[in-house]
This record gives C-alpha cells, structure tokens and sequence, in this order.
C-alpha cells in the first residue's frame, strides 16, 4: 500500500484530528494543489507547522498520473487515460456541450458552453454485461474516493468541469462508501459542484439504491436497465439474477416518492434482442407509475467481444415513438460523441501490456451521459 491522496478526505480529517489540527485547513491544501499540481508541501502557505510534517509523512498531492489524453475529431470529446499508483489505468472523458444549440420551448436556449465528466468508480466490474467490454476484465478493485477526486482534478485543468457522471468503469454502487465520499468532496469548497450537476449509474443494486437518497440528497440517479423484463435483462445482464425487476421498481418507487426527481432509465438497444415494439410496449407498461426521461442508446460494437448488432434508426425511432406516443413517456436518443478515439458509449477499450504478468488490460466505459 502507497501513501495516500490527498484527496482522500476521510483519512486525512482522521489525520488532522489525531494530530490536534483542525480540519478547515483541508479545503485551502486542497484548493493549492489544484491550482500547483506540481507543489511541494512546503511551499502552501499559512498552515500550522505540525501539519507541514504530517503531509510529508502520510500523503501525496497525487497518488495517480495522466498516462496519455486523446482529442476525437468531433472536437468535443477528450479521453484521459489515468495511471493508479497500482499500476492498474482507468479512463476519463470530457464530454462539451453548447447549450445554446437548438431550441427549448421554441425559444433559443439559455446558457453556453459547458463540460461533463465521465468518471471511473472501479478497476472492471463484477457486473459482466455482455455488451461491455469491461465484463470480460472482471473485477480488480475498487478505486478509493481521492482516485475518484483526482480524475476530476486532472480534467479539470483541461476543462471547467460542470457535470460529473458515475458511468465509467465499474458499478458505483458497488462502491458505496467511497462514492459517497468523494461526491460529498466534489460538494464542498473548493470544488462546489451542485447535486443536480452529478448523476449515479446502476446496474440496480437494490441495497444501496435504499439507502442513497438519505446520503447523497439532491442526486441524479439512473438506471440501466436495458430490458422490460427479467429474462431478457438475465440474458445480457448476469447480475441481474441478483437484482429482481420487481423488487428493483419497488425500490426505485421508494426512492423516487423519497427525492421527488426524474430517474434516467439508460436503455441500449440491441437489434432482435430487446428493441422490438413489443419491447417498447413492455417498458412503457413497466414505467407508467414513474417520472422518468429514457434515453435510448445505439449500441456500439466492440470489436470481437460482443455477439450484438446494432439496431437500425428506423427500430430506434419507432421505439421512441410507441414509449412517447403510447405512454408519454419522454424519450430520448444518445447523441454519439468521440466514435473515432474509442470514446462512444460502450467502445472506450483500451489494451496495454501489465508489466507484472503481461497480459493485456482492457478498460471500458459503458456508459456516457449528459445531464441536463
């Protein structure tokens, strides 16, 4: 084990706190190593002189490093690959938006430029879906809330971060403790990032999603569920088996009546599989007692690591019709963004030769999402 982050802020409060000093100096070091990643202790001004000490002692100002940072041609999309102190590599994407584009209620919209992050929770996933590369990695660990809080650092000095999105690598929900953690970090100063501008992607880890509204108030939630019944969603889904549709609806009905907001119902659409207008008509009939937008993504295959096929636009659009004609149910289509370096829903794989046993690491991002 390395020294810690920074940025893992419960261990570094219990720090403080065991060396008699206060924990309101920890937002200013945090604050001064953003704006100087590469400060030395030291060189922070102010601090009490038992905690110079300390930060030497016990912490880095970064456990990870950008290994490489990868600009799509659609100019909008930059992918971050994140060395860990372990060795292992996570992705990040930035995601740019202008939201003055198109109209809202026949109007010109409001606002301007703005980013969203897409960030990794964990190194693979035990949840193998079988249209996520990630799947085949099976599960390495989990990262730590100041892994989770440096991916924001490190993109930040390439952007202004205004969304972040748990939709990287990995089930966030499997790891709830430093989720909530780092969250509540990116809500404090000096980051000051509101609930409304995070969003939480699940599987349907029914225990956490319980207890997630009384933690993290005022977040985002959504939800991939990617089937309108349990055999289809076991089909592609293994975990699944784990996670009934009927006692996840019910916990997602308590959760929605607890927080009063939208959920995302995330739905990729794999042709002859789950994107027939029976489909729809199932998933119309299974939200009709929720307040939810479902965004319809176009599967993007993954090299040889999937037996899907994508589904046609005239499937895709006729889906969206019945969800929103049938059952007024508002319905939107992924907007694909960074296809060519690899940054698309599902296609973020990235293969690199493990010094320790020379095999290949793969990564995936599943999932990508604008919020708002």
């Amino acid at each position: 084990m390395g020294v810690g982050s920074i940025f893992d802020a419960a261990d570094v409060r219990t720090e403080f706190e065991k060396a008699g000093i206060s924990s309101h100096f920890i937002p200013i070091i945090w604050k001064y190593v953003i704006k100087n990643p590469n400060c030395e202790w030291d060189q922070i001004p102010d601090l009490p002189t038992s905690a110079y000490a300390l930060l030497h002692a016990k912490f880095k100002t970064f456990t990870s490093t950008v290994h490489s940072v990868i600009d799509s041609s659609d100019g909008v999309t930059t992918k971050l690959l994140i060395k860990l102190q372990n060795g292992a590599f996570v992705e990040a994407v930035i995601m740019r938006y202008d939201t003055r584009l198109g109209k809202y209620c026949g109007k010109p919209r409001p606002g301007g430029l703005r980013s969203t992050l897409c960030i990794s929770s964990q190194v693979g996933c035990k949840m193998g879906c079988k249209f996520c590369a990630t799947g085949s990695m099976g599960f390495k660990n989990n990262l730590s809330s100041g892994e989770i809080i440096e991916q924001l650092v490190h993109a930040s000095r390439l952007s202004q971060i205004r969304n972040v999105v748990f939709m990287g690598m990995g089930e966030p929900l499997n790891n709830y403790s430093a989720l909530v953690e780092a969250v509540r970090v990116m809500l404090g100063s000096p980051f000051q990032l509101s609930p409304k501008r995070i969003t939480v992607s699940t599987v349907g880890v029914i225990h956490a999603i319980n207890k997630l509204h009384k933690d993290l108030p005022g977040l985002n939630l959504a939800v991939s569920l990617h089937a309108p019944v349990q055999d289809i969603r076991c089909q592609i889904m293994p975990a699944a088996r784990a996670f009934p549709l009927e006692k996840l609806m019910d916990a997602l009905h308590v959760y929605q009546k607890n927080s009063q907001q939208k959920i995302l119902i995330e739905y990729i659409m794999l042709d002859g599989v789950n994107d027939e207008e029976q489909h729809a008509h199932q998933l119309g009939k299974l939200l009709e007692r929720f307040d939810v937008v479902v965004n319809l993504i176009p599967f993007n295959p993954i090299g040889n690591l999937s037996q899907f096929r994508t589904s046609s636009e005239e499937k895709v659009l006729r889906f969206q019709k019945i969800l929103r004609g049938d059952n007024n149910i508002r319905t939107t289509v992924r907007k694909q963004m960074g296809q060519d370096i690899s940054g698309a829903c599902g296609q973020l794989v990235v293969s690199l030769p493990d010094k320790l046993n020379q095999k290949s690491v793969l990564t995936d991002i599943e999932d990508l999402v604008s919020t708002r």
